[in-house]
């Protein structure tokens, strides 16, 4: 079993002027996070741009990442695709290039076919053949379907899946699944934005966006939860509402990468068709920071 408690940056990846792979700015923004207390790191998850990678530079990704990150910190890589075959063979590129879990984004392009039977057969295929443990990800607003609690406890009901990054927001809903899915199955929070109220309904931690550019605000928030500090706990999660929203729902990965920029990381270009954000969205982002 693997420890999933505590905070996991979802590294963005980095590309040149010219949209070409960065692998050395993939490991010096590592080399710059190891500095601080997180339990490790997501490749190529949302915040990562997966869908704009081939599943060869998909491979380079996690082989640099795996470089920079220490072995004592968890390395976690999105492979979910559109087909089941697609995300065992991602998911076993991942295994090799040295990925201690794999994060299965859901099939959602023929979102009307999805049905609990389509899904719980697509991730328990994926998880018999994946030599490392799986979780579960739901991102509604990226795929425009939502899975349910059902859905997500019958899927979970395999001893070689583990957790679920949930990034839907539905505190009900998670805690719905906390409560029904086997002992041991670890739930992460998909945003700062809720950090706090999921860790207190059970959520050992978070794969959080913000933790690229704000690391000790995310790690300070589930500490003071570990330790029993409520009101410093709320008290910090009420800071990091605005900047959270910022790099997340209003001005998504252009915004992260912006502020990394700013920050003396490195984040340059997205891949088009995601645009820069214009002069005046860049005023109130560095506002924010």
């Amino acid at each position: 079993m693997i420890d999933l408690h505590g905070i996991f940056p979802p590294l963005p990846t980095s590309f040149n002027k010219d949209e070409s792979l960065s692998t050395e700015h993939i490991r010096k923004n590592i080399e710059t996070l190891n500095r601080y207390g997180l339990s490790g790191y997501l490749i190529l998850g949302s915040n990562g741009e997966l869908v704009m990678l081939s599943h060869e530079e998909k491979i380079r990704v996690m082989e640099a990442a795996r470089e920079a990150i220490p072995r004592e910190k968890l390395m976690l890589a999105g492979t979910g695709c559109e087909s089941t075959r697609e995300t065992i063979l991602l998911s076993r590129e991942a295994a090799r290039a040295g990925a201690d879990a794999v994060m299965v984004l859901n099939p959602f392009y023929y979102k009307g076919q999805m049905s609990q039977a389509a899904l719980v057969s697509h991730y328990h295929t994926v998880a018999d053949a994946s030599a490392v443990p799986v979780i579960i990800y739901n991102m509604p607003a990226n795929t425009g379907l939502d899975m349910t609690a059902a859905d997500i406890s019958a899927i979970a009901d395999h001893p070689n899946i583990i957790g679920l990054k949930d990034s839907g927001g539905n505190l009900a809903k998670m805690a719905g699944i906390i409560h029904n899915t086997k002992k041991g199955f670890q739930v992460l929070a998909g945003s700062a934005g809720f950090l706090l109220p999921a860790l207190t309904i059970g959520a050992v931690g978070g794969i959080l966006a913000l933790a690229n550019i704000a690391p000790q605000n995310c790690l300070d928030i589930y500490h003071s939860f570990v330790e029993g500090k409520m009101d410093r706990a709320q008290k910090l999660q009420q800071e990091i509402v605005s900047l959270n929203a910022a790099v997340t729902r209003n001005w998504g990965v252009p915004a992260l990468k912006a502020a990394m920029d700013h920050l003396g990381m490195y984040g340059g270009p997205c891949r088009r068709p995601l645009q820069p954000i214009s002069e005046e969205v860049k005023k109130k982002l560095l506002q924010l920071l």
